[in-house]
């Protein structure tokens, strides 16, 4: 039926066969016929009278399972209706409303109550799985319970308007631990010293550039180069990291500037950046998260922090690309600066990005580079530059990605 019609079936059958007996009973001068018709419809306004105006539902409250949910993770709804009822209630039916980026089976048997006005008794406790499909901070609701009465007569749509936002955070990928580089990365496994002069096993040393203090000035390096050179400690234990999310529309589909989830390759990357972002936390950094025009997209992480995990993943579930293209500007910000792991993540990469980008790998101990749409030879160019290259897709293994790094080269890796 009609979900506007206020009867079911049975009450629709009921109301037409009132009027076959009002039609009957002067047609045949039955006047018991008028009788029986009076009856069925002061029944059947008994009926819409007990839904309308001695049943009502008050409230909803829900909670969900996780404080946030994630894509491709199931977590649990929990929902609480409260239901003030003069008359007993047979079952009904609820659903509630779920976003798209939401998936589930929000709908059910809305049990049967006794009667009762006080709304505290009458608490129905309701749950559901939803799973995230793609990023985003959606509202869940309304709720709509359809009951009818005690006889089956009449029905009501009950719209419960309360909305409860879910926030959809990107997945966290488990990455294998860079632990076999850590020299090489200057990892947390390296002892140094603060000052020049202690621990010489730790000091190396660097071409001499504008600025430097002819104080720190290695004499003996430079009389073997034939070039001045300066003294250079290694990093401390809990070194700097930093991921780089190139976010231009320039390198992703159209799609990607409008919404959260609408263009598989920039999800891609956004999955690699948090991916990695935490993996690198795990190791011992302290890792920034930067855009390519240098300004940070989250607080820094660092001590394996979950709650920081957490922050920075509910930052990353609205976040979408941007019209600015700042990644031939990349290298000016590391322009004499001497980093520990530098991941940066980019969509559409060519040959001609691959040489502006060419000097900053080597102001890192390790420059790991990830493209969702590499073009040409493009990844080549920029292997044989210093980095780090894997090339990921939207089906792309990411731990396995992640692991390519370790050697040196382009490896393509997909699904």
């Amino acid at each position: 039926m009609n979900r506007i019609w206020p009867l079911t079936l049975r009450g629709t059958g009921a109301l037409l066969l009132a009027v076959a007996c009002f039609v009957f009973a002067g047609q045949l001068g039955v006047s018991e016929l008028v009788y029986f018709a009076l009856l069925l419809l002061a029944v059947l306004a008994t009926s819409l009278a007990s839904l309308y105006l001695v049943r009502r539902a008050d409230a909803v409250r829900r909670t969900i399972g996780t404080d946030v949910a994630a894509v491709g993770r199931t977590s649990i709804v929990s929902v609480q209706v409260n239901v003030r009822t003069a008359l007993p209630m047979p079952p009904g039916r609820w659903e509630d409303s779920l976003p798209h980026t939401l998936s589930g089976e929000a709908s059910g048997v809305f049990p049967a109550l006794a009667s009762g006005l006080r709304a505290d008794d009458r608490t129905v406790r309701l749950s559901y799985p939803i799973t995230g499909v793609h990023r985003g901070v959606r509202p869940i609701g309304p709720l709509r319970i359809t009951s009818t009465d005690p006889f089956g007569l009449a029905r009501r749509r009950h719209v419960l308007r309360a909305r409860t936002s879910v926030t959809v955070v990107p997945p966290v990928v488990d990455l294998p631990p860079i632990s076999n580089l850590s020299g090489a990365t200057g990892g947390i496994l390296q002892a140094t010293a603060e000052q020049p002069g202690q621990g010489a096993d730790n000091l190396i040393a660097r071409p001499h550039v504008p600025g430097d203090s002819m104080r720190r000035i290695h004499w003996r390096a430079t009389a073997h180069r034939d070039e001045l050179m300066v003294r250079q400690e290694e990093q401390e234990a809990a070194p700097d990291a930093t991921v780089v999310l190139d976010r231009s529309l320039l390198r992703y589909a159209s799609e990607a500037l409008r919404a959260p989830g609408a263009d598989p390759g920039f999800e891609t990357a956004v999955t690699m950046c948090v991916s990695a972002a935490t993996r690198l936390m795990r190791d011992g950094y302290v890792v920034e998260v930067i855009d390519t025009d240098g300004v940070p997209l989250t607080d820094p992480l660092g001590g394996d922090d979950v709650g920081e995990v957490d922050a920075m993943l509910t930052v990353f579930a609205s976040i979408t690309a941007t019209r600015d293209d700042h990644l031939g500007g990349l290298p000016a910000q590391f322009t004499g600066a001497t980093m520990g792991p530098l991941v940066l993540i980019v969509g559409r990469f060519d040959a001609a990005d691959a040489a502006l980008l060419a000097p900053v790998a080597h102001r890192s101990s390790l420059p790991a580079l990830f493209a969702v749409a590499p073009v040409g030879d493009a990844l080549d160019a920029a292997a044989a530059a210093g980095w780090r290259c894997a090339t990921i897709d939207p089906e792309a293994d990411l731990a396995t990605a992640w692991h390519a790094v370790s050697d040196r080269g382009v490896s393509h890796v997909y699904g």
